[in-house]
């Protein structure tokens, strides 16, 4: 599925809508350039799994995770200044998966090899300044 996001609000629109279809266990792959809106669309999702402060969820750049209260709890993943695989079983991967939260990870290109097959891959590509075309497909 193709979808054209206009604003920010759209895209935050766009992660509730697909927040309200994960569950448990679940993993999001996030790709796109710096400012494609990887952060705005978990925002969106943070707000569909019931994260009160929703807006206040950012890039977790240099803590690499951050993890939201919500219905079901988010773990959110910004891999960008990992450099390999080693580092990302180091930051306590696979023990976030075992939290039976959902995981978002923000870059995810870098860590391909050990997603597992049932995730939900979405790309996000910058149009211009306001429009994002996002491609989301899996789960």
């Amino acid at each position: 599925m193709i979808i054209t996001t206009t604003s920010a609000e759209d895209t935050i629109k766009l992660g509730e809508k697909i927040a309200k279809r994960l569950k448990s266990g679940d993993i999001v792959a996030l790709s796109g350039d710096l400012g494609a809106g990887k952060t705005t669309l978990v925002k969106g999702i943070a707000k569909g799994l019931g994260v009160k402060n929703y807006r206040y969820v950012n890039s977790p750049s240099f803590v690499l995770v951050k993890e939201y209260r919500g219905k079901i709890p988010l773990f959110h993943f910004d891999i960008y200044r990992l450099n390999n695989l080693k580092e990302i079983e180091d930051i306590g991967y696979e023990d976030y998966l075992a939290r039976r939260g959902v995981v978002v990870i923000e870059w995810s290109s870098k860590m391909t090899r050990i997603l597992p097959k049932r995730h939900l891959d979405i790309a996000l590509k910058i149009k211009n300044s306001n429009e994002r075309i996002i491609s989301v497909k899996g789960i």
